[in-house]
């Protein structure tokens, strides 16, 4: 739903004023007023969607205009700036499962039509209680590699090992100044691992106090040691990103921006999961991110993900373009303090949802329980 902090829609968006109107036209291509007949520009008054078809768009460069009986036409498309394919489906995938039903490992469709393979992924427990264990074991089982940062050690062992429960027992590495591991959890890893083949779970103190946990973690990760040679840096996802405290939270969303500082993910994606939801960084471009398999729509009880979703201007003002939701927008300016997406919907016939943002946005959606 769009709102400015509640659940208001908006039928109309604020005026706009020339200056507006000569931002929008002198960043494009300059036009003659007499080559937009049926364009409602004036000198105020002007609103965001009067300007008829164009429904706000900048006119770039690579589109050209014309009218049809009285009606304004554009040919060509905006520019969507780098075009990225998201596959959170892959984090929470039953793969067994559907070996078992296709009988082989055929990558997967992807959102253009192209074929998909998924790419492997690290997991990082962080230090918050674990909830929604069937998503938890699910991404620790489809994980290559999996650290705990200091205390997420302790909620691992509480939740599983001190109850007899071996699910979590293959753990990589426990890395951070270690404040907050306790002398049982440690002990316990260090004895225990799920498999013969499995190797001793390495404790690393790293006492720094001017790097969180969570960085240490993502360090050792991107460290090439932990890669096979001239592989790329893995994505990654962090376990426990979100709840509890407040400043913690927000701890961890400045960290998605913080550890991907490149404008096409050259470290790799991160994910943060919550138990409730994911959430992902969406740099400046057009992302299309698929929330169901291909044949899926309108099947809600093979859904992963729940309907909600949001699209939030943490680190600065951005305008977005969507699709595939239920209150689309486009061309619109979204800010802390002004007017921002949250509680939108994915429609059940949506297998792609698409969003271009001018600025880099987080993108939040819900999680059905498994």
């Amino acid at each position: 739903m769009l709102g400015f902090g509640s659940k208001f829609i908006p039928t109309k968006l604020p005026l706009i004023n020339p200056k507006f109107i000569s931002f929008y036209v002198s960043r494009c291509r300059r036009v003659a007023s007499t080559a937009l007949p049926d364009l409602a520009f004036t000198t105020r008054g002007t609103q965001l969607f009067q300007l008829n078809n164009y429904k706000g768009r900048a006119i770039h460069s690579n589109e050209t205009m014309g009218t049809t009986n009285g009606a304004t036409k554009t040919t060509g498309a905006l520019d969507e700036g780098q075009i990225f394919e998201w596959y959170p489906l892959d984090l929470v995938r039953d793969y067994e499962q559907q070996k078992q039903h296709d009988n082989n490992d055929q990558p997967q469709n992807g959102s253009n039509g192209t074929t998909h393979k998924p790419e492997p992924f690290a997991l990082v427990v962080l230090n918050q209680p674990l909830t929604h264990l069937g998503l938890v074991k699910r991404l620790w089982k489809n994980a290559s590699i999996r650290v705990a940062a200091d205390g997420g050690a302790n909620c691992l062992y509480d939740v599983a090992g001190k109850n007899g429960d071996h699910d979590f027992d293959d753990l990589t590495a426990i890395i951070g100044d270690l404040d907050s591991l306790t002398t049982e959890t440690r002990t316990y890893f260090i004895t225990h691992s799920s498999s013969p083949t499995a190797s001793q779970t390495a404790i690393i103190h790293e006492p720094s106090q001017y790097s969180t946990d969570f960085a240490k973690s993502v360090d050792y990760l991107r460290d090439p040691s932990c890669s096979k040679p001239d592989a790329p840096p893995p994505d990654i996802v962090a376990i426990g990103g979100l709840g509890g405290r407040v400043d913690q939270g927000l701890s961890q969303l400045h960290h998605l921006y913080l550890f991907q500082s490149s404008p096409t993910y050259a470290d790799g994606r991160m994910y943060l999961f919550s138990g409730e939801s994911l959430t992902f960084l969406l740099k400046s471009g057009t992302h299309r991110i698929r929330v169901r398999e291909p044949g899926q729509a309108n099947q809600p009880e093979k859904d992963v993900f729940a309907k909600w979703v949001g699209i939030l201007p943490v680190k600065e003002p951005s305008r977005i373009w969507t699709k595939g939701l239920e209150w689309d927008v486009e061309d619109w300016p979204t800010e802390f303090g002004g007017q921002v997406s949250t509680s939108n919907h994915v429609l059940p016939e949506t297998e792609v949802v698409e969003v271009r943002a001018t600025k880099d946005v987080l993108f939040t959606i819900a999680l059905r329980d498994l």
